[in-house]
């Protein structure tokens, strides 16, 4: 029997790159709804604390695990000994809170945080400079793993590695130890159709994102003038089961392939237009549904 466990980001609630969306909302409103709608673990945001003494205790509080969280990585501009000693307040972090991974993001030079750059101008890497990153990652994940917090890297949308072609190259000049984090909706915002990523790099995934896309706002949009966080507040994502991706097809593929571990709902809208309890409660709903379906045991302890 596969196991997982069904965590959600605070993106939801609050979002750090757009303030103006859930600014306001306090840490513990986003917690106790987490918890509310039936998820076993939550990511970290900006809210959070920074320190095991003060997370732990309010993750006890609301009976949430800490699953993971996002971490900016500036690999492709930086020497890994460098980016080593940055991580390191985060990686002890996520290690004392036993959370499963490191969610690492290219962030050098990237445009997801922009709201005056178009999608269009995004950094795009040669196979040389793509080698050559891979080779810093091999290091810098083999310091994750030996550190106890293993690293997930995330292709996101408005970064160096966003499509199908990005992925194929990282995958094929780095090693095991750089793990996948697998996420359908950057995937299809990004043209790329998901199974294909599963088929293709399915032994190196392990952390999954669910975030569902709006096929309107994907269809409006204009990658020359609009910028990953037009995107957003035009209302690009959404949660599994409000949007145009099969996530019965991807939890089945993923059951294939042997896939254990969490299932994150990570969907940035505007808490206003998208109240975040009711949104986490369908994402929930429909995972779990998934999920049943495709034989896997949702379990409470250890994965």
């Amino acid at each position: 029997m596969l196991k997982a466990k069904l965590g959600i980001a605070p993106i939801a609630w609050s979002n750090d790159d757009l303030p103006q969306l859930g600014g306001d909302t306090p840490l513990t409103t986003c917690l106790s709804e987490s918890h509310q709608a039936g998820f076993q673990g939550v990511e970290t945001g900006g809210k959070f604390p920074k320190t095991a003494d003060a997370l732990k205790p309010l993750l006890q509080e609301y009976q949430l695990d800490l699953v993971s969280g996002w971490y900016s990585g500036t690999l492709l501009d930086n020497s890994v000994e460098e980016e080593i000693k940055k991580s390191l307040p985060q990686m002890q972090l996520f290690r004392d809170c036993g959370a499963a991974c490191l969610v690492y993001g290219e962030t050098a030079g990237t445009i997801q945080n922009q709201q005056h750059v178009p999608l269009a101008q995004r950094r795009r890497l040669t196979d040389e400079q793509m080698r050559e990153y891979g080779e810093k990652l091999i290091q810098f994940a083999a310091f994750c793993q030996d550190y106890g917090v293993p690293l997930a890297f995330h292709h996101h949308m408005g970064t160096a590695i966003e499509d199908e072609h990005d992925i194929d190259r990282l995958m094929a000049v780095t090693t095991p130890e750089v793990g996948l984090l697998f996420d359908a909706g950057h995937l299809v915002f990004a043209g790329v159709d998901p199974l294909r990523i599963l088929e293709k790099h399915g032994d190196r995934i392990i952390h999954v994102h669910t975030k569902d896309v709006r096929e309107e706002v994907l269809r409006a949009l204009d990658r020359h003038r609009d910028s990953f966080l037009d995107a957003v507040l035009q209302g690009i994502y959404t949660v599994p089961g409000d949007g145009m991706i099969d996530f019965s097809a991807i939890v089945n593929k993923l059951a294939q392939i042997g896939y254990q571990g969490w299932f994150v709902v990570e969907a940035e809208q505007d808490p206003a237009k998208a109240p975040p309890l009711e949104y986490a409660l369908l994402g929930y709903k429909t995972l779990r549904s998934a999920l049943d379906a495709a034989g896997y045991s949702v379990i409470s302890g250890a994965l």
